[in-house]
């Protein structure tokens, strides 16, 4: 996931997005010009860190919240925020865990926040600002009309990509249809593909953090998304030397994880895909197995699919094959070989079209 939405993170916002009881609360404590500290979690090791206060152990509710910030200690949340359990806690975290802030709210909540990896929520009475402490990131709340213009910037940047990969993927399988694939091509597909796959995660970020306002966004976020991670995990089943479940998976897994820089560099991903082995270059010739386009064959069930490919194993002789060639593949009737010889004839048809005209 991308480095400023980790998965506590999108969690935690989860928790205090729009429309939530617990951001009602904080917002109606900023109405009210007041500052609170907010620990989302009553687990033992918070309990350890609490002084003093009041047990409360009633349920949740926006209004209580906000009458509860009018004292000056801290109030401990369930860890789901259905109940209030303690208020007016001093909380005393270790003093030699390291902290950017200067203010005695911001610090603590950001040293609980390190302690005992919980999310702590600090409401600023000067600045009016919330700010959420989750382990090691600090993250302010923006208001909806800042998150909806970066949303919907990241929403261009993506359709923009998009349509590149569209592009590139087009002409992947012109290439394929001509047996004229290189190391490059496929690299080439796969960090645009990841390249998507990133933007649209900074995006889905800015979905949760909007909360009931995110409505439209995740609509369009799931139309430009559409079919590119199945694309994805059929294009890593055709090239990958052990196409398996497990090392689609672990690839795809390293691709995630890997940095920008990595990404970027061809003969890096081709490493990763086992794609060059020693004393080959980038434009070295690959043949696919034929994953991919039969995937795109409407109604073709994928043990089927997966069935024809270990028969024929790479796609140029599976284009070669004649309908009683498919009809003699176990689990494969007549009307199915037909289907498939058709089907995949209009698709190299219409790739070799759109790459030439």
């Amino acid at each position: 996931m991308h480095e400023r939405f980790n998965a506590p993170l999108i969690g935690a916002l989860a928790a205090i997005a729009p429309g939530r009881p617990l951001r009602t609360g904080l917002d109606r404590i900023l109405q009210a010009n007041k500052g609170a500290l907010v620990v989302v979690g009553d687990g033992p090791s918070v309990l350890e860190l609490c002084s003093g206060g009041f047990l409360i152990d009633a349920e949740f509710t926006p209004q209580r919240l906000s009458e509860l910030s009018k004292l000056d200690g801290a109030i401990i949340l369930a860890a789901d925020a259905s109940r209030i359990a303690r208020a007016n806690v001093h909380l005393m975290p270790n003093p030699s865990l390291p902290t950017s802030e200067t203010g005695t709210r911001h610090r603590t909540a950001e040293r609980v926040a390190r302690a005992v990896d919980v999310p702590v929520v600090a409401v600023s009475e000067d600045m009016g600002v919330i700010t959420l402490y989750c382990g090691e990131v600090k993250h302010p709340l923006s208001s909806i009309s800042q998150l909806l213009g970066r949303a919907n910037q990241a929403l261009q940047t993506l359709e923009r990509y998009r349509d590149r990969l569209s592009s590139v993927t087009s002409e992947l399988s012109a290439l394929e249809v001509e047996d004229l694939v290189t190391v490059r091509d496929v690299v080439s597909v796969l960090q645009r593909a990841e390249m998507v796959r990133r933007i649209a995660e900074e995006v889905q970020g800015y979905i949760v953090e909007l909360g009931a306002d995110g409505r439209l966004v995740h609509l369009q976020l799931e139309e430009l998304m559409a079919g590119v991670e199945d694309d994805r995990h059929q294009i890593v089943r055709d090239y990958l030397p052990d196409g398996d479940a497990q090392g689609v998976s672990t690839f795809l897994g390293a691709l995630s994880a890997a940095p920008d820089e990595t990404l970027l560099d061809v003969k890096a991903v081709a490493s990763l895909l086992r794609l060059l082995p020693r004393g080959l270059d980038a434009d070295t010739g690959l043949q696919p197995r034929g994953y991919r386009l039969l995937a795109r064959l409407p109604r073709l069930p994928e043990s089927v699919a997966e069935k024809i490919v270990a028969r024929y194993g790479t796609l140029q002789k599976l284009l070669a094959a004649t309908v009683t060639d498919l009809d003699n593949v176990e689990g494969v009737s007549k009307a199915t070989a037909r289907t498939v010889k058709d089907g995949l004839a209009r698709l190299a048809e219409s790739s070799i079209l759109d790459r030439y005209s």
